[in-house]
């Protein structure tokens, strides 16, 4: 009889890439019956997926028994959180700690994390507004210490993000403008498509199970410096495209003001100590 997969975030980039992925592998759709969490079972994104067969449940992440219904009888659970949704740490913070407190409860025995380093922690405290890594790291430290088995995916940088930095101009080139410091040739930059590269990342947890457990998976396709990305992008599009560093103030008011020292640090955080602090 096939297991439960819980996957949160179901009809978003990263829930929805998962789903995908298990439904198209012959071995795991077998193995496993998707259930889908949702706040709204009747929304499109939703209905669709029941259409695909996945089962969807009618819950939230806003304390353990909001979030009960979906890990009932679960065998594994892929747990993302989404700080852009609240802008709050706290909030986010408080999430993690809800679904895992839940899959505790309910006996889960895997647990898959959306998880990203402690920028803090990794550069000394030099970046400590980086909230979105940050409390992500606290909530793997929280599963870490509640003793469920665990894995930690650690996405790269959203591919998605970066090509709003780049810019048209009126000759029709294109420039990329990042903060001071962030060097061309330099900067390590991990790619990664949410939709894509999830259902990937997480499989491989899945198939990797029990030995992976503890262990972080860096979900990214390499590293590319800003350079080779310009120039790769120059190929495909047949468009000229520069880079140029300017000062923090200048990046930052470029941004919502609520996000900007935000993003400011994580992009320097691409320079040094590195998006993944070193490891490869």
């Amino acid at each position: 009889m096939p297991e439960i997969f819980t996957v949160f975030g179901a009809t978003g980039n990263q829930g929805g890439s998962v789903i995908k992925a298990i439904l198209a592998d012959p071995v795991l759709s077998k193995q496993f019956k998707l259930r889908g969490v949702t706040r709204d079972i009747t929304k499109p994104a939703a209905q669709a997926l029941i259409a695909m067969g996945v089962e969807m449940v009618k819950a939230d992440m806003s304390s353990p028994e909001a979030a009960a219904p979906a890990v009932q009888n679960a065998h594994s659970v892929f747990l993302v959180t989404n700080f852009w949704e609240s802008m709050s740490s706290a909030v986010e913070v408080s999430q993690g700690k809800a679904v895992t407190d839940a899959s505790k409860a309910a006996g889960v025995k895997h647990l898959i994390f959306s998880s990203l380093i402690n920028v803090s922690n990794a550069s000394n405290n030099r970046l400590r507004h980086v909230t979105h890594f940050d409390g992500k790291a606290q909530i793997e430290e929280y599963i870490r210490g509640s003793g469920i088995p665990a894995t930690f995916v650690q996405p790269g940088l959203f591919m998605s993000g970066l090509l709003s930095f780049l810019r048209k101009q009126d000759d029709g080139s294109y420039s990329w403008a990042m903060p001071q410091r962030v060097k061309a040739n330099e900067a390590q930059v991990t790619l990664f498509d949410p939709v894509a590269d999830t259902g990937i990342f997480v499989k491989a947890a899945v198939q990797h199970f029990p030995v992976m457990n503890s262990n972080h998976i860096l979900a990214a396709t390499g590293y590319y410096t800003p350079e080779r990305i310009l120039s790769e992008f120059e190929q495909v599009t047949g468009k000229r495209a520069s880079y140029l560093e300017v000062p923090h103030e200048a990046f930052k008011s470029f941004l919502p003001v609520p996000a900007a020292q935000e993003i400011l640090e994580n992009m320097l955080l691409l320079q040094d100590p590195g998006y993944y602090a070193g490891a490869d």
